[in-house]
């Protein structure tokens, strides 16, 4: 692998209290950069008292940082967004350096994104209304927001700055103290992020404690005084973190997995959709999305040509280091990951009558044998009820199911406890809305497979899971709580 510049430091410390400190039982975690399996940077291995104290923290700055005026934790949002402006590329660099994914089709679109995160949730942090209630002549009858207190906050490695400040803007903009636990396959972008908006904030109002889950998560959801948990990572993990929310009474929002449908009508067999397939599958992130369209129903009539189609997009991709400008598909986060994308693959091509029509097992001589490299795999001959047609793979493996009638393929698409995104493709408008108004999930997209949009609530239905962020009304209904104040005048 050649040589590259990525300016980060080899340690990184937890960011509690206004101040950067190691793990009070002096562990660390090793981050290992998955474009050549090397050791880059370590970081603290924060526990239950690392948790702890930075609650502590994150408590005594509620009252201060709620009392100031939504406009003027707004202007304090923007401007950690301009601060983070002309450390775009060096911030990009460390992204495709620790999980993975590509600079120039991923890593600089990432960055830019959470300037933008904080540029909106600062613009609308104002917004935070109550309602009034004309009664009669003589009651005054409101209510207000009001923001809940600390909250707890864990993100993932897939996209760590962008979901990171998605959970800081919003909970902070809405008067929210903030004790994030940073993934720790991918910590350092989000330590760069924290480091700047430090500079801005009042002590301890952020909070940064990077650990596994089993330990500086498990004490974050479990802490007494964290009075709102908001987490976005795999159901399994959501799972857990609703029941330890359910033993104190505590609200969450989860966004949780998916095993998203996109269907493909008879009338749109055409290069393009075949490339907006490949968007919505994110293949370029290696797969590695909650909302990859990873089932793609394809009308029996139009399978082998529209098969065609995709593997020929496919082919003008190129898998390879992440930070090279070339690449547009880099590497698998990690060894735990890879290999239990590789045992998805194994199993589905084994399954009767399946193969790959592009794709398959990784490498094991070669360039690209010395990181966690995946090529994109396209599996044919697949049926709906495999397991790899219905559980979350998390990596760049798309399996093929054709159908035949409109009825059969909705059954399909919604045979999954998941429901998070969907994709349907059709130049027939009325047939694409009775498509979407009939798939269990909490985002459709028709004829197109782009992101998520800021300012859209977004989250899912089923066990994809529950509440709403990415905007205005999913901050108010995620971040804050009802007030209701009644007041007799005439007394």
């Amino acid at each position: 692998m050649a040589a590259v510049t990525v300016d980060y430091a080899d340690q990184y410390l937890n960011l509690i209290d206004g101040e950067w400190v190691a793990g009070r039982d002096d562990q660390w975690i090793d981050v290992e950069s998955p474009r050549d399996r090397s050791t880059i940077a370590r970081v603290p291995r924060g526990g239950e008292k690392d948790i702890a104290d930075a609650v502590d923290a994150a408590s005594r700055a509620f009252p201060g940082w709620r009392d100031i005026s939504p406009r003027a934790r707004g202007r304090l949002l923007q401007q950690i967004a301009d601060a983070i402006e002309p450390h775009v590329e060096r911030i990009a660099r460390i992204i495709s350096a620790e999980n993975g994914n590509a600079l120039r089709t991923q890593s600089r679109g990432e960055v830019n994104f959470a300037i933008d995160v904080f540029r909106y949730f600062g613009s609308v942090a104002s917004e935070v209304k109550g309602e009034t209630l004309p009664l009669n002549s003589h009651v005054l009858d409101y209510s207000r927001r009001e923001p809940i207190g600390v909250v707890g906050a864990i993100t993932p490695w897939n996209a760590p700055v962008q979901l990171a400040a998605m959970k800081m803007a919003s909970a902070l903009a809405a008067g929210n103290t903030l004790v994030l636990k940073a993934p720790e396959d991918a910590p350092l972008a989000v330590l760069e992020i924290a480091t700047i908006a430090n500079e801005h904030l009042p002590r301890g109002v952020l909070n940064v404690v990077v650990g596994y889950g089993t330990e500086a998560g498990e004490a974050l959801i479990t802490n007494p005084d964290v009075g709102k948990l908001s987490f976005t990572g795999s159901t399994a993990v959501g799972s857990r973190i609703m029941q330890a929310a359910s033993e104190r009474i505590v609200p969450v929002s989860l966004e949780l997995g998916g095993k998203n449908p996109q269907i493909v009508y008879p009338d749109a067999n055409e290069d393009w959709v075949a490339q907006g397939t490949v968007t919505g599958m994110r293949f370029v992130r290696q797969g590695q999305s909650c909302t990859a369209g990873s089932r793609l129903f394809v009308h029996r009539s139009i399978v082998d040509s529209f098969v065609d189609k995709v593997t020929a997009n496919l082919s003008t991709l190129t898998v390879g280091d992440p930070l090279d400008e070339t690449s547009d598909i880099g590497a698998i986060v990690n060894k735990k990951q890879f290999d239990r994308v590789c045992g998805y693959i194994d199993e589905g091509l084994h399954g009767q009558g399946s193969s790959a029509a592009v794709g398959g097992l990784p490498p094991t001589a070669g360039p690209l044998a010395g990181g966690y490299y995946v090529e994109p795999t396209v599996i044919v001959g697949v049926e709906n009820n495999w397991r790899v047609a219905q559980e979350e793979i998390f990596g760049p493996v798309m399996c093929v199911i054709p159908w035949d009638d409109e009825d059969e393929v909705i059954r399909m698409a919604n045979d999954t406890h998941y429901g998070l995104s969907a994709f349907i493709w059709t130049h027939d408008i009325g047939r694409a809305l009775r498509a979407a108004h009939s798939i269990e999930a909490g985002w459709i997209q028709v004829n197109q497979g782009g992101g998520q949009v800021l300012g859209q609530s977004y989250g899912g239905v089923k066990s994809s899971g529950i509440g709403r962020e990415f905007s205005l009304e999913g901050m108010i209904e995620s971040f804050t709580q009802r007030k209701h104040v009644s007041i007799d005048t005439s007394r």
